[in-house]
Formats: C-alpha cells, structure tokens, sequence
C-alpha cells in the first residue's frame, strides 16, 4: 500500500511537471552579467549554458555583451555555439566573460528592451549579479508580464559584499573573504616585525553599506596581539575620538595596531568618513574610483596627526574580487549549482526569483538551494546581525566566526621565533 501510495503521487507530480511544460512556451534564453565581477561569477555562467543547452524548452541560448546596455544595443554572443571546451574552461576564469555594466534603466529603456527580446523570441531571461541586477531582473520580468508577453526572469546571486538578502552567503563572497584574509594576516605580519619604523598598518575592505567582508578578516588573528586589532563596519557609526583611544591602546598593549575597515563607514550624520562625495548611477558613494576617496587614507592622517607616528595603508579594491589564485573550490561549485538551480527554476516556470543558498549544517558543511522573490532582494543591502560583533562594535563575535568558518579554506600556520635572548 505504501509503495503503491508513493508511486501514484510520483506519476501525479511528473504528470503535474509535463503539463506546466506543454503550457510553456518554447523560446530562446539570454544571460548577463552586472556589477563588479568576481573569482567566480565565470562558474555561474558556465552552470546556466551547460544546463541551458540540454533543455527542452530552451533553443538557442544568448550572452549579453555589457549587460542590459549592450542588450539593448542587440550585443549578443552565441552561446550554444560555443566549444564544451570553452564553457567548461568559464569554470577556472576570472573576472566577467560577458562584459559587464552598471547601467540604471529609465523608464523609456523599457520598450526597446521588449523589442530585442520580441525580435530573439527570448522566453527565458537570466541575469547574475547583486541588488541592482535584481532590480533590473524584476522590473523587466513584471513589464514584460504587464505587456502580455511570457518571459521567464530568474536572478543568479553574484556579490563580494555578501549582502543580499534571502541567501546564507554569495558566490564569491568566501573567495573574497580568503584574499583580504590573507593579505591582512601578512601584511599583519610585515607590521608587527617593523613596528620599530611604522607602527600601524590601515586596510580598506570592499562593503558600501555592509562589513562581511572587514569582519571576514578576524579569521587571520590566532593569538591576542595578530592582526587585525580592530575592526570597523558601515553597521556602526564611526566615532573619531573612540577610534583614537581605540588605536592608542592597541600601541600601548602591543606596540603597534592593524586596522581594518569598511569603505562605507560613515559619521552618525551619514557623512562618509572618507568624504567622498562622487555617486554612480545608482546614486551609490563611490569609494577609491572615479576619483572617491579613500578611507583607509583618512585613517591613516588620522592616527598621524594624533600621535605623530609613521604607518601604512592598504586599498587592494578589485584586486581582491577576481583573484582566482585564491578562488575557494567550494566556492566555484556553489557558483556553478546556482547556475544550473536557475535554469531548472525556469523549466517549472519560476519566475521572478533569485536563487538562494540555504546552510543546514555547519559540520559536516552542507547546503540545499533554493528560491526568493526578487523584489526581496533588490535594492536593499544586507546588513550583519547586531549577534555577529563585540560589544564595542569594533571587532567580530564568537558567532561570526562559527559563520565563516565552513566558508574559508584552512588558515595558514606560521612560526614566530622564541625570543631567547643573548646574555653574556
């Protein structure tokens, strides 16, 4: 009886499934890339075009070159023409094969988005990217809806910020979190054995409106006096004489002080602390391009004027966005699950989500993926729980740590030398 019970509810469901197929209609897919790229925004792509070209309800499949802009301007790469050999090689590149943009659509871009799409008997639209590409994935989807045509839009998540909501982490985000990891733990290194000549080192992490990415790097300190000392976040406002007395305690307790910090922090008024006053398309701060300033810099005169001592700051910006020296495998196969999960979204005919990874177990680290809305997801940026920081809001909680843990690789162990003195 029971397996007789589960049959019939297996061939009700497949029934179900080829029924949903037969109404959808047949058409062609094209995919994007938006936003700043990553180690592993590649593998995403790779997972959409493998899984794309097996479908039965998917003909030809298109790549946008340089986003929705270049789509509108009909830029489009072949994608099902492409070699196996070149698809899976997306596996092991950097940076965003397609070309990417930061273009904010109008209004009046709406109309000459749905004649491409008419003209490429487009039904399945794809995009990977951060809030801003999913604003841009929905607001296409629900026009397109409102016009009568069936299009099929699902968002692939893709942000070092790891700030979007409705996923445990983006892909991306651990590579990302690796890179600064490690060069805050060596740069930490170089500036604890010369703080005799500098005695502070400042670096500036990615993360307008939220600090995964600065708190990332408390995965570097092992003992009491490694780097970073301190740690400072958008989710907090930035307070100058208690970052002050912050830093002169760390040089009087350990000689020195390492410093890292968000590039959005700002003052309790919103002031940026970096003063930068330059905006993108999106009405978004610019931080270290398109001439905004720098954080790590104001840091820096900072603790020089107050103490008059010599110090480094570090502004690594993109480099540690596509370093794919440091890309994390676990990171690229959960790029590649997420592109091939937004494909079979569409299949069942999904629309208007964004794939999501959802964790059930730290240890053994194990992930299901699933779905959200995207109008969830767009725009806003997700910010750390208050539970993931100390009480000064100046460093990390025990329970970050359990978060990042299962994301990062294993930590590098490196020797100091015992400081058994000569004595004659």
């Amino acid at each position: 009886m029971y397996s007789r019970r589960n049959n019939f509810i297996f061939k009700r469901t497949e029934f179900i499934y080829n029924t949903r197929k037969a109404i959808m209609i047949k058409g062609n897919a094209v995919i994007g890339q938006s936003g700043g790229p990553t180690s592993v925004i590649n593998s995403s792509l790779a997972g959409v075009i493998d899984t794309a070209r097996r479908s039965e309800m998917i003909s030809e499949v298109y790549g946008m070159n340089y986003g929705i802009e270049g789509f509108m301007n009909e830029w489009l790469f072949d994608l099902t023409a492409q070699p196996v050999e070149i698809i899976h090689g997306l596996r092991r590149t950097p940076s965003s094969a397609l070309g990417s943009s930061r273009y904010k659509l109008k209004d009046e871009d709406f109309p000459k988005i749905l004649s491409v799409i008419e003209k490429y008997n487009i039904r399945y639209f794809f995009l990977i990217g951060g809030n801003d590409t999913m604003d841009t994935v929905n607001r296409v989807e629900a026009y397109c809806r409102a016009k009568g045509y069936e299009l099929t839009g699902v968002g692939i998540p893709k942000t070092v910020d790891n700030d979007l909501f409705g996923t445990d982490h983006t892909p991306g985000f651990a590579s990302a979190a690796w890179s600064n990891i490690l060069n805050v733990m060596q740069a930490g290194m170089l500036a604890r054995d010369m703080k005799k000549v500098d005695q502070f080192v400042v670096y500036q992490t990615i993360g307008r409106d939220a600090g995964w990415l600065a708190a990332a790097t408390a995965m570097a300190r092992r003992d009491e006096d490694d780097s970073p000392h301190l740690i400072y976040t958008p989710e907090h406002h930035f307070v100058k004489d208690q970052f002050l007395a912050d830093a002169d305690r760390c040089i009087r307790r350990y000689g020195w002080v390492s410093i890292v910090c968000g590039e959005g922090i700002k003052y309790e008024d919103g002031t940026p602390v970096s003063a930068s006053v330059v905006k993108d398309k999106f009405s978004n701060t610019e931080f270290g391009a398109m001439g905004g300033a720098s954080v790590a810099i104001t840091l820096h005169q900072m603790i020089t004027r107050e103490f008059g001592i010599r110090g480094e700051f570090q502004v690594p910006e993109s480099l540690i966005m596509s370093d794919f020296v440091r890309a994390l495998p676990a990171d690229l196969e959960e790029a590649y699950r997420c592109g091939i999960e937004a494909v079979h979204l569409a299949e069942r005919g999904e629309s208007g989500f964004m794939v999501t990874i959802e964790r059930k177990s730290d240890d053994p680290y194990e992930v299901v993926y699933g779905k959200v809305p995207l109008n969830k997801v767009a725009i806003a940026a997700r910010p750390m729980p208050a539970e993931y920081f100390n009480a000064a809001g100046n460093h990390v909680s025990d329970a970050f740590i359990r978060y990042m843990k299962p994301l990062t690789g294993e930590i590098p162990e490196f020797v100091r030398l015992k400081k058994v003195m000569v004595i004659k």
